[in-house]
């Protein structure tokens, strides 16, 4: 019987080693996995901005006075995300393709895709990830703006949806304060 326990323990470490890489790799709900990106060749346009819940809770406390709502709506968030590529011949293709992957992946996985708007050299697309009829658990907007930029944003948290608008005007995500506008009720219905 012996022999079979240093095998039994180096089976019982093993699976929680993997069963802890697993747990490791879920996201939280609402947050997405847009893969790493990098700078275009030539020097061009990039910017990436990630904001975790601890920066976020240090900008609300500087605006809770002014602005007691935002300052509410920042407390909920867990996570912004904002990269922004400029695109080139080299790497448009690709960041055609990525936005179009993202896109499917977040159709096949139950999120809600609530703008779909091509027009020109302009594309696109905001989805939401609910939890019931009243959260939003996060916020993905793709954009591709012709030969331009293309433009990844994940929002993280539990977002009320008449707070979409106030979310994009604050963070200065011209879609995202359209979808607000979209998902708002009318005067009567409130």
């Amino acid at each position: 019987m012996k022999p079979w326990m240093p095998f039994a323990v180096g089976m019982s470490v093993l699976s929680l080693v993997v069963s802890a890489g697993i747990a490791a790799e879920s996201l939280p709900p609402g947050q997405v996995d847009f893969g790493k990106f990098s700078p275009p060749g030539s020097g061009g346009e990039f910017v990436e901005v990630n904001l975790t819940s601890s920066l976020i809770s240090l900008a609300a406390k500087f605006v809770e006075k002014e602005e007691p709502d935002v300052a509410r709506l920042l407390g909920e968030l867990q996570l912004v995300r904002v990269t922004v590529i400029g695109m080139n011949d080299e790497n448009r293709g690709d960041l055609e393709k990525r936005a179009q992957k993202i896109r499917k992946e977040l159709d096949s996985k139950g999120w809600e895709r609530i703008v779909m708007a091509q027009k020109e050299d302009q594309d696109v697309g905001v989805y939401l990830k609910t939890k019931g009829k009243d959260t939003i658990q996060g916020v993905v907007v793709t954009v591709m703006e012709g030969k331009k930029q293309a433009v990844f944003v994940n929002v993280v948290g539990d977002i009320k949806p008449e707070q979409l608008s106030m979310l994009g005007e604050k963070l200065h995500i011209d879609p995202l304060k359209k979808a607000g506008h979209a998902t708002e009720k009318p005067e009567e219905e409130k």
